[in-house]
């Protein structure tokens, strides 16, 4: 039978323990799309095709005989996985030319959630190196393209995985995000990408987390179902962590059917970090403010309380991305590139009283933004980008080989997003708009600590109003 590339991950998975669909002629398909489609995007970094199809044929026996309801949620559903993201027997090379000879020795804690859940890895898609840029270009695999429009960037650092998704060579696909690298590539690529809050989801196995926490595994995909099934899937207490969240009571795939009561939806088209904001952008996020007054929410302009702290907030920011360095336990560093090369040398010349400054003065700018939730509105609706996906090499356009001056440029794409990953709070990228020059164009959402159901909830009710997964670019 005919299978539609863009069919969301929980309908292929239902169609799999039906035996609509088998996992053999699923894989290939998806292969097959890849062999059409990546040469053009560069979304991939790796493929296990003999491998696949071994799985693909074992998950084929086992659902002659397999109770479909004992089958786990995902069973026989093909997924790439992130090229950051330790994957025993794969290449695990970073994006980065030091780590291009890498073999994964272990399964990350993510990885095993996801094979647990069913899913058939399909292979890596790219990254930036250490996935430290909001844009997928390193000089190990090149640049990854916009399905939309090649010559625009996915974003980063998820581009390759979300690339994948919206050119339809995978239904779904692992993420990460510890500034944005969730929801950038999905505001890019026209897609659902949710960050949860700090601890949901557990780092493992062999740390607790990197950076304060501020960095979480989880998914790019078409549809909210698909979103929260993967959160079902990722959300665990590992009980050897130094911390974590116990799983919900109701999952999250059951809270996202229930309706959220009548909320107050602040709107703040200004992050705490002020940048200019193209206005097709403030567009998207009226545009989507409209919407939820018609779903019956009360909307209108409020912000958190962040006057006056993005100055020292993208210092403090800085400090403490620098850190991602010191994890790079690699004997020879000389071909590191220079953006990372230059927050390995911040990272060696702060001292511990910068660091733990830093953390301290950001833990009470959480306080002071958390604060806000609950008391003056019960979500906010922000852009998650403030200007349209731009061209591949936009961010290195100026020449500068500075490290500071890079992620300062960064910031001119991506000042909504990082406030997030310090606070904690679960954000999700919604794709409600398509520009005037025929782009996706995401705003984002974001909740109180831990209420992940509530941005599942509204996010349902905006995708029953715009089907978004319809707008995918199909070309053949």
């Amino acid at each position: 039978m005919d299978l539609d590339p863009f069919r969301s991950a929980s309908d292929l998975a239902r169609a799999l323990r039906r035996k609509a669909l088998s996992p053999v002629e699923v894989v290939r398909h998806y292969l097959a799309r890849i062999d059409a489609r990546d040469g053009a995007l560069n979304a991939f970094t790796w493929r296990r095709d003999a491998e696949l199809f071994d799985e693909a044929r074992v998950a084929e026996a086992q659902l002659k005989t397999a109770d479909p309801a004992e089958l786990p949620p995902f069973f026989g559903v093909p997924i790439p996985i992130k090229d950051l993201t330790e994957t025993r027997g794969h290449p695990t090379t970073h994006g980065s030319r030091v780590a291009k000879a890498k073999i994964g020795r272990y399964d990350s804690t993510a990885v095993r959630l996801i094979r647990e859940a069913g899913f058939l890895v399909l292979g890596r898609t790219n990254s930036p190196e250490f996935g430290t840029l909001p844009v997928t270009e390193n000089e190990l695999y090149g640049a990854t393209r916009n399905p939309w429009n090649a010559a625009k960037t996915p974003g980063g650092s998820s581009g390759g995985a979300a690339a994948a998704v919206a050119a339809g060579m995978a239904p779904i696909a692992h993420a990460s995000d510890g500034g944005g690298s969730i929801r950038i590539p999905a505001s890019c690529c026209g897609l659902v990408g949710l960050k949860a809050s700090r601890a949901r989801i557990p780092k493992g196995p062999y740390l607790t987390e990197t950076m304060n926490g501020f960095s979480t595994d989880g998914c790019v995909s078409t549809t909210i179902e698909d979103t929260a099934a993967m959160l079902d899937a990722l959300a665990w207490r590992d009980p050897h962590g130094w911390y974590g969240i116990e799983k919900p009571a109701v999952p999250f795939a059951v809270a996202m059917r229930q309706r959220p009561a009548r909320l107050r939806i602040g709107i703040a088209t200004m992050g705490p970090i002020p940048q200019r904001v193209e206005p097709s952008v403030v567009d998207a996020v009226m545009k989507t403010g409209k919407l939820l007054e018609s779903l019956g929410h009360h909307v209108f302009e409020a912000a958190p309380d962040w006057a006056g702290t993005g100055e020292q907030l993208a210092l403090d920011f800085t400090t403490v991305w620098a850190t991602g360095t010191a994890y790079l336990d690699f004997p020879d560093l000389s071909e590191l590139e220079f953006v990372n090369a230059g927050l390995r040398e911040i990272c060696k010349a702060q001292s511990s009283l910068d660091y733990l400054q830093a953390v301290a003065r950001m833990q009470l700018f959480s306080r002071r933004v958390t604060g806000s939730f609950g008391r003056d509105f019960d979500l906010l609706l922000t852009p998650t980008l403030a200007m349209e996906p731009p061209d591949v090499g936009w961010l290195f356009e100026t020449g500068t080989k500075d490290a500071v001056e890079i992620l300062k440029r960064s910031t001119e794409l991506v000042p909504y997003c990082g406030w997030c990953n310090v606070t904690g709070q679960p954000a999700i990228s919604l794709p409600t708009t398509i520009g005037a020059s025929g782009l996706p164009i995401g705003v984002q959402l974001v909740a109180p600590p831990l209420r992940e159901d509530l941005l599942l909830q509204v996010g349902r009710e905006l995708e029953e109003l715009i089907d978004w997964s319809a707008r995918l670019p199909r070309s053949s």
